[in-house]
């Protein structure tokens, strides 16, 4: 079977990451799958860039100027939402032409239009969309935050200034078009949270949507505890992680993190005494780490499983202070390598984290309850084995790239 699996880059963003280790853990069950990007920044031989410099710059200066000329020349939310009004045809790609079934991933940015996945449909190809967001199933936004327009009729966006020509409500049409003539594209979810947004939505409450967890090669993230590392943060501290692509943006509620720090100062001084902060990841506004009110040691964007699992393992709690997370990473690799969890509910959280067992889900979106997780696993005594155990049971790469095999092998047979 060959699959030819599509995204935007091979390397940068979670999706990314994650539709990367799925084309290895294909190749690793036999199957001859290969991955179509834009941005190539591996030198993985079963990556294939189609770049065309200048037609992939025109593409996405053109998308950015129609967002950014809706926002009133402000870039405040230039890349919370997409478009999707141009992109590459790459449909007559060669491996897109021998592959048997092709894998949708994140293709936004100017990447695949609507058109686009049109034409990929038109080739009579099974065609798979693995959804890292809820970009599919709104109008404009990957995140519709508190926002229930996609259950409806998208309008008035959040994340565009003008509404004079209401683009949230007739790029919606656009997509509800496209899955009216294409009903045969198969969604995969990756979390049950995602799942259930996609049947609730007008666009895709008719479609075949199902949960297919994102894979993870456990067996690279060690789980035993090292002291003394390259942090070097003191004996007796409880140290905490968090990462993000970008740590500042708002939908990872840093701001969150900072009051909770003054939250565990006031209400649990004796724990707070012990706390240490490790962040990693890009941030813009670094004047909001002096504003953290317990130590942080701060090591910047990381990439590669060695260095990820070198912080993880240096770590007691791996945390997640975002408002919406479709299936947090971070969290999966940090409790992979033994850590205890603490994250909101806002999310795919719930099939990660079994509350008060393997970790700990607020139970509201405030600074108080995420302090009450941190003071509860800072006391917690959890078996980083079974951490490490948990996380290959439910996200283990054979298990879920079967589990994909099984899909593409039911509609090659339809």
């Amino acid at each position: 079977m060959k699959i030819a699996l599509v995204n935007r880059s091979d390397s940068t963003g979670g999706a990314a990451v994650v539709t990367h280790r799925l084309m290895q853990a294909l190749r690793a069950e036999g199957v001859d799958a290969r991955m179509l990007v834009l941005e190539k920044l591996t030198d993985d031989p079963y990556v294939i860039s189609c770049t065309n410099p200048l037609i992939d710059k025109y593409n996405f200066i053109s998308e950015r100027w129609n967002i950014f000329l809706r926002n009133g020349f402000s870039r405040k939310n230039l890349f919370k939402a997409d478009i999707a009004n141009h992109g590459r045809n790459i449909a007559s790609h060669r491996w897109v032409r021998e592959a048997d079934v092709v894998m949708l991933n994140w293709i936004n940015q100017g990447f695949l239009s609507l058109k686009s996945i049109a034409r990929l449909c038109d080739t009579g190809k099974p065609v798979i969309w693995t959804m890292h967001d809820m970009w599919p199933m709104t109008g404009l936004c990957h995140h519709a935050l508190h926002c229930d327009g996609y259950r409806h009729v998208c309008r008035g966006c959040q994340f565009l200034d003008s509404i004079k020509v209401d683009l949230s409500t007739s790029v919606q049409s656009q997509k509800n078009k496209l899955y009216t003539l294409h009903p045969d594209i198969r969604f995969v979810a990756v979390s049950n949270w995602l799942a259930k947004c996609a049947r609730e939505s007008r666009l895709l409450h008719n479609m075949a949507v199902e949960v297919i967890p994102n894979a993870i090669d456990v067996e690279q993230f060690k789980w035993e505890r090292q002291h003394g590392g390259s942090l070097g943060i003191g004996e007796g501290k409880t140290v905490i992680v968090m990462g993000a692509a970008r740590l500042d943006d708002s939908i990872k509620g840093f701001d969150l993190l900072i009051d909770a720090t003054g939250h565990l100062r006031k209400a649990y001084p004796q724990i707070a005494d012990r706390l240490h902060i490790v962040l990693f990841g890009d941030i813009r506004d670094r004047s909001l780490l002096d504003r953290l009110e317990l130590p942080y040691t701060y090591v910047d964007t990381i990439k590669g499983i060695d260095k990820l699992t070198d912080i993880y393992t240096q770590a007691d709690i791996v945390l997640s202070t975002s408002r919406f997370e479709t299936l947090p990473g971070t969290l999966i690799e940090g409790m992979a390598c033994g850590c205890t969890a603490v994250s909101f509910g806002a999310g795919g959280q719930s099939d990660i984290i079994d509350h008060l067992a393997t970790g700990y889900i607020a139970p509201e979106v405030e600074p108080e309850a995420i302090a009450a997780g941190i003071a509860w696993a800072a006391s917690a005594t959890i078996d980083r084995s079974n951490q490490h155990r948990a996380m290959a049971d439910k996200f283990a790469a054979p298990t879920v790239a079967r589990r994909y095999i099984e899909l593409c092998e039911n509609l090659l047979n339809k």
